[in-house]
Order: structure tokens, then sequence, then C-alpha cells
């Protein structure tokens, strides 16, 4: 057997679904299934293990931080993205000259809200058009200026796949004084991805999609967290210098990025995160990217064979690990679809295709084959 076909067997469902929704939530494996169950054995057998619970913490903070080559201890753990983004707003001022915060079209919700959130403690929001499904890239050095403290930008757009050019934003934004912040869940996990050597102020993902360790668990990474000068009011026990004290009488933040974190994390999260991690480890990322590659190059080529439009950028390194087709009828088309046991989901009128390194190129034939009995929903 095949090295490709035994890491496949590691998923149940493929066995019997065509499963291409990465992006929404990533499949369950064996190994997550039994680290899950080991979680259960233990508080059956010691209701709790606290010191086996926080060498959890401390692996998930190790392994993240050799998958995005960066120092653990500029990792701050927490329960999802939007705590991680939540925390980090917490940190910002917004009563001098630098009130703005730079959004896109591009931007999951999460992290559009909790920005547009700050605008009743002073802060003023402005948007980056995507016009034609496209990022204005010239609207940062028109909006990014001395009055902006903070640049949201997603790696890869979630409604299309677009993948942004993280660089020249980053650079500008460092000669005029702001902070970049990236949304790096679209793209962790599926392509090697340097968060020291991008330069970006804060990184953050979780474990949800590509990193397949099932949700309640995300990550925040803060550059230079113990000589940088945020500091969060969002906070709990977790974030503190030392857990252990208890102390009420005061608030002492942890010096590095632990103090982006809150109260008790889902300790069941860190045995599943664990295991997902550890199994995406045992895959170069160079490795990971060209299989992923090789099916969204299938996928571009059978929608141009079968006449469908797509909401992607077509060229290599223009668009992430999903692809999306445009879709008139895009939630029946789900439906439908997932009738014929092929799961996918849909944003912004465009079916979104996300394969993963457990995916084949028999699942992108078999999703065509679905698409091809459903013409009339695609218009």
């Amino acid at each position: 057997m095949s090295d490709e076909a035994m890491l496949r067997e590691r998923f149940p469902i493929l066995a019997h679904k065509t499963y291409l929704n990465t992006c929404s939530y990533g499949a369950l494996s064996i190994d997550v299934e039994a680290s899950l169950k080991n979680y259960i054995a233990t508080r059956n057998e010691q209701g709790a293990a606290w010191d086996e619970w926080i060498g959890k913490l401390n692996a998930v903070r190790e392994r993240l931080g050799r998958l995005l080559n960066v120092p653990p201890h500029d990792l701050a753990i927490t329960s999802s993205l939007s705590e991680a983004v939540n925390a980090l707003s917490s940190a910002l001022r917004f009563d001098g000259q630098r009130r703005k915060i730079i959004v896109t079209e591009f931007d999951f919700p999460t992290t559009a809200q909790i920005w547009r959130a700050q605008a009743v403690r002073g802060a003023e929001i402005v948007t980056v058009a995507a016009p034609q499904e496209r990022l204005d890239m010239k609207g940062f050095d028109r909006l990014i200026d001395d009055r902006t403290t903070l640049v949201s930008v997603p790696s890869v757009c979630y409604w299309n796949g677009a993948t942004i050019d993280l660089t020249p934003v980053i650079k500008l934004a460092r000669e005029r004084g702001a902070a970049v912040f990236v949304d790096a869940f679209q793209s962790v996990g599926t392509y090697p991805f340097d968060a020291l050597a991008s330069g970006a102020d804060f990184v953050a993902g979780g474990c949800t999609k590509y990193l397949i360790g099932g949700s309640g668990l995300g990550f925040l990474y803060v550059r230079d967290s113990m000589t940088v000068g945020f500091s969060p009011t969002r906070t709990g026990w977790f974030a503190q210098r030392d857990p252990n004290a208890m102390n009420a009488a005061a608030h002492e933040a942890a010096p590095d990025a632990r103090r982006f974190e809150a109260g008790t994390p889902s300790v069941a999260s860190l045995y599943c995160a664990e295991a997902g991690l550890a199994l995406l480890a045992s895959l170069p990322a160079e490795t990971i990217w060209k299989q992923i590659a090789s099916l969204t190059d299938q996928i571009k080529s059978e929608a141009h064979r079968a006449g469908l439009a797509l909401a992607t950028p077509i060229e290599r390194g223009a668009h992430g690990a999903m692809i999306a087709i445009r879709a008139e009828h895009d939630a029946q088309l789900v439906e439908q679809l997932i009738a014929d046991g092929v799961i996918l989901t849909s944003r912004a009128g465009n079916l979104r295709v996300s394969p993963h390194f457990y995916n084949n190129a028999a699942d992108i034939d078999a999703l065509f084959a679905a698409l091809r009995r459903h013409r009339h929903l695609i218009g």
C-alpha cells in the first residue's frame, strides 16, 4: 500500500464520502479520535490530571512554534481565533492620533466584526475594497498613513480562495508606523508559512481546518512578545505571570504572549490539536502543498472543460487550497451534493472546493460527476 493510501485510511469519512470541505472543517482522523478517547479515559480514571493537561498545552505550543517557525513563548493558545483577536483588540488604544484600523473585503466576518466593534472605543475603521472579487492592493497605499494603528489582512480569502501578497502590505505598514495582523486560518497547514520571516506583528489561526485538530483551539503569534508594549485588558488566570499564585489582589500579566490567553483552556481540544498537529508534521510541508497544488490544478482544468466560471484567480500562487466555483443556486447545490455523498460548503454565491493532503484525484472526479448531474443549479 502506498504512503498516500495509508494516510488516507486514517480518515474514515473518506471510505464512504467525498470530503472536500477542509476550508470549513478538517476531516476527522483516527489519531484525533483516539486522542479524544484518551482524554475521556483520563477523566474517568483520574477525574483531573492537571500536570498532564499543562503538558499538553505546552506540547501544542511547541508544535505550533515549529510549524510557524516562531519561538513558543511568542504564542498564545486560545479557544478560537475570535478569542485571540478579542484579546488583541483589548490591547489597542484609540485615545491618540493613531485611531485607524484597516480591514479588507476579504476579511472573515469574525475579524472585521471585532475591529468594527472597537468604534465605540474611538477606533475608525476603513476598508480596502475588492472590485471584481480581487483585492485592490493600491488601496493599502492610499489608506495606511500616520493615523493607522493596525492593518488587518487575511492570507487567503475565505470566500474565493485568493491569496494576498503580504510582503508589500507589511513593508508599507512598517514604514508608516502601523502594526499588521494576519488571519492565517485559511492557509496555515497547507503550504510552508514562516510567520517570523513574514515580518507580521500578529498572526492568528486555529486547528479547526487544515491543522485537522478540530475546534476549540486557536493561537495568536505576537512578534517579540517579551518586549513589545501591547498589554491586553481581556485576560484570565492562565494569562498571569504565575497562574498558580491565585492572586486576586493584583493583575500580574505574563511577560510573554501568554498574557493574551484567558481562563482554563479546552482540555479536550488540546488532546485533539496535539494529535492533529503530529499527523500533519508526519509529512513535509512541501509535500502537502504539492498534493494540494496538483488537486487544485485538476479542479481548475475540469471546471474549464465543463464551462464553469471560477471566482478564484487561476494562476498558481494566486490562490490557496480552495477553488471557488460560481453557482447561481449555491445553497441548493450544496444540499444536492451532500445527498450524493460529496461534502462541500458555499459562500457568497461560490461553491468552495478545498482539498487537503488526504484527498486524491478520484475525489475530484467524483465531484465533477456530481456537478454534471446538477448542472442546472450552477447557472
